[in-house]
């Protein structure tokens, strides 16, 4: 089951990040990466991986060490779940970028290379628009035009 579930895990999130990256001005791109729900379907996966082993999970990261992260992460079930909880923060991150790039008008061909960045390396992604979105200025929000919270 762990690795059906660790295959399931980016295949989960990878329609939506096709969709930001290849269809980012398709009216249903908006629509479906405004909800942060997205990311539910690989928390799901991750809450299976995590909650039976809940035991070992909860000290190894209450009082974490190096050894006691290595041994958790050193087994199949918790590769699985190192997996599940990076590409959950990274179509997190990914989705905000995304949300918070259209707002500024910053262009599809220069987030399609910080998205791909962001799936592959996310911290290094997150750094990489948190430089992008230095250049565009958001627009000023009026009291006719409500801004979107996502």
């Amino acid at each position: 089951m762990t690795g059906t579930l660790f295959t399931l895990t980016f295949a989960v999130a990878a329609p939506f990040w096709a969709l930001m990256i290849l269809l980012p001005r398709w009216s249903w791109t908006t629509r479906i990466i405004g909800s942060p729900l997205i990311v539910l379907p690989v928390v799901v996966i991750y809450a299976l991986l995590v909650i039976p082993a809940f035991g070992e999970v909860l000290p190894a990261v209450t009082s974490p060490t190096l050894d006691g992260v290595r041994d958790l992460l050193g087994t199949s079930d918790g590769a699985a779940a190192g997996w599940a909880h990076l590409i959950a923060f990274d179509l997190f991150v990914g989705r905000w970028a995304w949300l918070d790039s259209r707002e500024r008008g910053v262009p599809a061909l220069v987030m399609a290379p910080v998205l791909v960045l962001t799936i592959l390396l996310g911290p290094l992604g997150l750094a990489a628009y948190l430089g992008v979105r230095t250049r565009w200025e958001r627009p000023a929000v009026t009291d006719a035009a409500p801004r979107h919270l996502g």
